[in-house]
C-alpha cells in the first residue's frame, strides 16, 4: 500500500496498536505515537533525529511546560529568552563543557558569505547565559538571582534518535541560578527535587528515583549532578530531570561576581536544572499506556471528556433528538468534545479517542436522552457509571479524579519492587539478561578512580551503565566491590540505559 493509498483510506477503516505492549514495548511504542496510534509526531521530515509534533503531541508537551513554569514561577524565578545561537568562543571558555563541542550544530555562512565567527546552535544554556549574569548581577542585593527559559529547543547531533527519548533537535526547559553561598545553592538543589516530585509524580505519576550520579557522568563543568530516573517497559533507565551543582565554575570563567555585605567582590555559586520535556512525554505514554493507546492523566490532557452520540442510520428523528442532547451537554462540561462526525460508527469514535488517551468518554443514545441521563466510560479502567444530567458537572470532576487514581495505582504497582540486589560480577549479567529494572550494588568509587570499572561493567553486559547512589541513600557499602574486587564505599545501581 501506497502513502497515498493509506492517506485516502476510509474513516472507518479503524486504526489501532496492533501490538501487545507486553509483547513487544519498542513496536508498541512506535505505533502509539506514529500514524496509526495517537499521531503525537510524525519522523517524515527527512532529517534524521527532527521530529514534526503533531497537535495533539504538542498540546501535551505545551501542557507540561504550563506545568513546568508554573512551579517555577510559585518558587520566584522569572521568564527570560535567549537566542539560539552562542558565539564559538563562549562555548569554548569553560575548559571542561567545551567538551560539548564535537556534539555541536555550527553555523557558518549567512547567504553566500562565510561569517568570520561561527556560531554553534545551542546545546544548552550556561555559556549563553552566564556572559548576561555577568553585567545583570552586582551586589549581594541582587541575590537570589532565579531566572528560566522555556519553550526553546535545543541542538546535538546524537544519531542515536528515538522519538521523544533522544533527538538531535528538543524541546527543552532550564533554570539557571546564583547564589550567594554554596549551602543555598544546595538548597535549590533539594526544590528542584521537591518540583520534580510535585509536577512529574504528584500530577502526571510517572514514578523515579533520584541519584547522585558518578563523577564520570556528571554534567561537564559541574561539581555534581543530580538526576531522575524512571524505567521504560523494556527495563531500560531513562533520565527525565537533572539538576547541576555548578559551584563557582562558571562564575570564574564568565565573572559572575557581586559585592558581599562585607564589601568584598565574590564569585557567585550556581545551580542549573533541567526538567526533560519530552523524556517526561516518552514516559506518560510508556508507562500509563496499554494496548488501546495512550492513558493521560487529568493534568495534561487537552481535552477532559469526549462525546460520542450513538446515532442509527434509519431513526432520523431520534437522532436529531440525540444530536440536540448532546449540544447541550457539551455547554455544561468546558473541556469536553463532541464527536458528531456521521461518517464514523461510534466503535471507530471509541477507539479513536482512547488512541488519544482521553480520561472520559461520554455515551448519549436514546436511552439517555429518555431518562436525561448521561453514560460516562473511564479510560484508565475503563470502568462506567451513569448519572443523572443535572450531577454532570460534579460527576465529570469525581470520574476525573478517579481516572487519576487508577493511573496513580498502576504506576506505584509498576514500580515498585523494581531493584534486585547482588554482590556477585555472574549473577549480575544473568539478572541484566532478565530483570527490568535496577540493580543495586557494592561499588569501589563513584569519583573519577571508579570509571575504570564502570568501562568494564559497559563492554562486558552490552551497555549497562551505574546510575548512581540514590540521593540521601541511608545503607552503607559492604564488602568487596563487584568489578574490581577492592573494597566497597558506595551502593550504587545498574541499569540499562538509553
Amino acid at each position: 500500500m501506497t502513502k497515498d493509498s493509506e492517506s485516502k483510506e476510509s474513516k472507518n477503516s479503524k486504526p489501532g496498536i496492533t501490538i501487545k505492549k507486553d509483547d513487544n514495548f519498542s513496536e508498541w511504542y512506535n505505533q502509539v505515537i506514529l500514524e496509526q496510534g495517537a499521531q503525537l509526531c510524525d519522523l517524515r521530515y527527512g532529517v534524521q533525529g527532527f521530529v514534526v509534533y503533531r497537535p495533539w503531541g504538542y498540546k501535551l508537551i505545551k501542557k507540561l511546560y504550563d506545568l513546568l513554569e508554573e512551579a517555577l514561577e510559585n518558587d520566584n524565578h522569572e521568564p527570560f529568552l535567549f537566542p539560539v545561537v552562542i558565539p564559538e568562543e563562549n562555548l569554548k571558555k569553560e575548559e571542561e563543557h567545551a567538551g560539548f563541542t564535537p556534539e555541536v550544530f555550527w553555523v557558518t555562512e549567512a547567504g553566500n558569505q562565510k561569517i568570520e565567527k561561527k556560531l554553534a546552535l545551542r546545546p544548552t544554556g550556561e555559556t549563553q547565559l552566564y556572559p548576561m549574569y555577568s553585567l545583570w548581577i552586582r551586589s549581594h542585593k541582587d541575590l537570589p538571582f532565579k531566572k528560566y527559559q522555556s519553550r526553546i529547543m535545543c541542538y546535538r547531533n546524537d544519531m542515536a534518535t528515538r522519538p521523544f527519548i533522544r533527538g538531535r533537535e528538543f524541546c527543552f526547559f532550564e533554570s539557571h541560578d546564583v547564589f550567594q553561598s554554596h549551602q543555598d545553592a544546595l538548597s535549590q538543589i533539594k526544590t528542584d527535587m521537591h518540583i520534580m516530585d510535585d509536577v512529574v509524580w504528584k500530577k502526571l505519576f510517572v514514578p523515579f528515583t533520584f541519584f547522585q550520579r558518578p563523577k564520570w557522568d556528571k554534567f561537564l563543568g559541574a561539581n555534581d549532578t543530580y538526576a531522575s530516573d524512571t524505567l521504560l517497559p523494556d527495563g531500560k533507565r531513562l533520565q527525565i530531570s537533572s539538576t547541576h551543582d555548578l559551584g563557582q565554575n562558571f562564575a570564574k570563567v564568565f565573572n559572575v561576581t557581586f559585592i558581599d555585605e562585607d564589601s568584598k567582590t565574590k564569585y557567585g555559586y550556581q545551580t542549573c536544572f533541567g526538567p526533560g520535556i519530552i523524556r517526561i512525554i516518552a514516559g506518560i505514554i510508556a508507562i500509563h499506556g496499554d494496548d488501546k493507546g495512550l492513558i493521560l492523566p487529568s493534568s495534561i490532557t487537552p481535552v477532559e471528556a469526549v462525546i460520542v452520540p450513538i446515532f442509527f442510520t434509519d431513526k432520523k428523528e431520534e437522532n436529531k433528538k440525540i444530536d440536540a442532547y448532546c449540544k447541550e451537554l457539551q455547554k455544561k462540561v468546558s473541556k469536553a468534545v463532541y464527536d458528531d462526525a456521521l461518517d464514523e460508527t461510534p466503535g471507530f469514535k471509541y477507539n479513536k479517542w482512547e488512541l488519544k488517551g482521553v480520561p472520559l468518554r461520554l455515551e448519549i443514545g436514546p436511552k439517555e436522552v429518555q431518562e436525561k441521563t448521561v453514560t460516562i466510560a473511564r479510560r484508565a479502567d475503563r470502568k462506567k457509571i451513569t448519572v443523572k444530567q443535572a450531577e454532570l458537572s460534579h460527576a465529570i470532576q469525581e470520574q476525573l479524579k478517579e481516572n487519576d487514581l487508577a493511573i496513580q495505582k498502576k504506576a506505584e504497582e509498576y514500580f515498585k519492587n523494581n531493584t534486585k540486589e547482588t554482590k556477585e560480577f555472574s549473577d549480575l549479567k544473568k539478572m541484566l539478561a532478565k530483570h527490568k529494572g535496577f540493580i543495586k550494588v557494592p561499588w569501589c568509587s563513584t569519583e573519577m578512580d571508579g570509571k575504570d570499572c564502570a568501562e568494564k561493567l559497559k563492554a562486558e553486559t552490552q551497555g549497562a551503565t551505574v546510575c548512581g547512589e540514590p540521593y540521601n541513600q541511608k545503607e552503607k557499602a559492604s564488602g568487596k566491590c563487584i568489578i574490581c574486587q577492592k573494597t566497597a564505599k558506595h551502593l550504587v545501581y545498574i541499569a540499562k540505559t538509553y
